[in-house]
């Protein structure tokens, strides 16, 4: 059936819609070569109009001399044409005053040679940004460029007397990370020898993929890498604000450049987060107060972090988790309110509600189905200790919370069995114990920018509170058999947890992997090799 629009528009404004809407006939069309800043207007607009959204860009942009629109046909008109746009919308936002405004329209942002230690707070937001990452899996961070490895040169260190301390730490660890890649790639080939029917090309990726995990502890926080951001006005606004109230040179850097940027794109939706914007200017004020009182009652226990194994501490958790879960499961499949759901649970036995939980986990077929919302009832807080690279990848998951403490190297670090079998372990262990004595030697005057020089083979400490929903995508995609063995670890651990406590919970979870995988790529490479050959 064909969805005929109940609007309709003349010959001539046929032809003034056609190049920004894909069609005029049907009520459901996607706007097109149109500024950001113009489609949150439009929508902003249309949530306070009786009127089609097609209607409104003809009399509010196309038709309207006050809004100053005209189709670009240089990037000289584009300019002109997104500041008039920005002076109407700039009024329109104003008069509602609305936050979710921001939320109208977006922008892909490229940053490119950012730390690695930057990375975690331009990927800290949880809501509205869809981050993506150079990966240390596939890619060589071995390069150099101009001479020097690539790793952030922090200007308040090198202006200091650790100038030359700072950037030999560096530099020691990425000369070791490239001097070990082919002798842990020959040892990779001669412990773990292909099998006769396996694609050569899909082998070596496998040896390649798994090289660069073993090695990735090296890489130091301060190593560069890439990024592209996608995300909306809102979150913009948002993550410039939050990286104009850190300490790091580098974050205030990043602030500037991305807002130069996105004021091309988006400059209505991140004007709070100018520096002499009163929203900022009340954010900064409100963050220094914060920190000001928690230093009088918060003393630091540096004596406290001492050096331990990798670890997952399940903190707390609902004992009638099963219970809610249930009946939030019945609430959305009846009338009942909430309270007669739960009597009605109570009112199950044991086996039926054990038979329940059972037959609804038995409905998945693979991971990706997933079940309702009622899994949200059950909440879980962990504590954990793994290596900082274990950090990087699950801090991606979103719909948690999750508190990471400052990156040192207090907490010890771990070397993979297989760098030991290989015979590497003293130049490891000797690279990693210089990297501890440099942060010790720089924490004093500069406890931040410290953390550039601690490799990802160290420790950190985070806490994450999650829902079971939540938890279930993370421990089953995490655990997947080409995970990295370090966070597959943990996840497993987060699953036999909530196992232990929450057997029939747990059981929902059915696809959580705990086999060892000493090859963990092997099996995609070679699915990946086998479908470019019959392509």
């Amino acid at each position: 059936m064909v969805l005929e629009s109940h609007e309709s528009f003349s010959p001539a404004e046929q032809l003034q819609l056609a190049p920004y809407v894909t069609n005029t006939e049907h009520p459901v069309f996607v706007l097109t070569n149109l500024p950001e800043v113009i489609k949150g207007a439009l929508f902003s607009r249309y949530s306070r109009s009786t009127l089609g959204l097609r209607t409104l860009l003809l009399r509010e942009f196309l038709q309207n001399d006050e809004a100053g629109f005209q189709a670009p046909s240089t990037s000289q008109d584009s300019r002109l044409a997104l500041n008039k746009a920005q002076s109407f919308y700039d009024r329109i936002l104003d008069g509602y005053g609305d936050d979710s405004i921001g939320e109208l329209g977006g922008a892909h942002l490229a940053l490119e040679q950012v730390s690695i230690l930057a990375t975690k707070v331009l990927e800290d937001a949880r809501i509205g940004g869809s981050p993506l990452e150079k990966s240390t899996r596939y890619v060589s961070f071995a390069q150099q460029v101009n001479g020097d490895f690539q790793f952030y040169k922090d200007p308040r260190v090198l202006a200091s007397a650790q100038a030359e301390l700072y950037l030999e730490t560096n530099r020691k660890l990425f000369r070791t990370y490239a001097e070990l890649i082919e002798t842990i790639r020959d040892y990779l080939r001669k412990v773990l020898p292909p099998e006769p029917d396996q694609p050569q090309a899909a082998y070596e990726r496998s040896i390649r993929a798994r090289g660069f995990d073993l090695l990735r502890g090296l890489l130091p926080a301060s190593t560069l890498t890439n990024m592209g951001v996608f995300g909306n006005g809102r979150f913009f606004e948002g993550l410039l604000i939050r990286l104009r109230l850190q300490t790091l040179q580098e974050l205030q850097d990043l602030a500037s450049a991305a807002e130069q940027e996105l004021q091309q794109v988006v400059p209505s939706f991140i004007r709070r987060a100018d520096p002499t914007h009163r929203h900022f200017c009340s954010q900064l004020n409100f963050q220094q107060q914060s920190q000001n009182l928690l230093n009088r009652w918060i003393q630091p226990q540096i004596e406290s972090s001492t050096p331990q194994s990798a670890s997952v501490e399940l903190l707390s958790y609902d004992p009638e988790a099963e219970i809610e879960v249930l009946a939030a499961l019945f609430y959305e499949n009846s009338e009942l309110s909430f309270a007669q759901a739960r009597e009605a649970v109570r009112g199950m036995s044991d086996q039926a509600r054990e038979n329940l939980l059972h037959q609804w986990a038995d409905l998945r077929e693979h991971r990706r189905h997933k079940l309702g919302r009622a899994l949200e009832h059950a909440s879980y807080t962990f504590d954990i200790v793994g290596d900082y690279g274990s950090y990087r990848d699950l801090h991606r998951h979103r719909i948690l919370t999750q508190e990471r403490q400052r990156l040192t190297t207090r907490l010890g670090y771990t070397i993979p069995e297989s760098l030991i079998d290989a015979g590497l372990e003293s130049p490891v262990r000797k690279v990693l114990e210089k990297a501890a004595s440099a942060f010790e030697a720089l924490e004093g005057e500069f406890p931040q920018e410290a953390q550039y020089v601690v490799p990802m083979a160290y420790q950190l400490r985070w806490s994450l509170k999650i829902n079971l929903r939540s938890l279930m995508w993370l421990v089953e995609l995490r655990t997947t058999p080409q995970g990295h063995e370090n966070y597959r670890w943990l996840a497993q651990q987060m699953f036999q947890r909530v196992h232990e406590v929450q057997p029939r919970l747990a059981q929902l979870m059915r696809f959580v992997n705990l086999e060892n995988y000493p090859l963990g790529r092997l099996a995609a490479e070679v699915k990946q090799e086998l479908r470019k050959q019959s392509s």
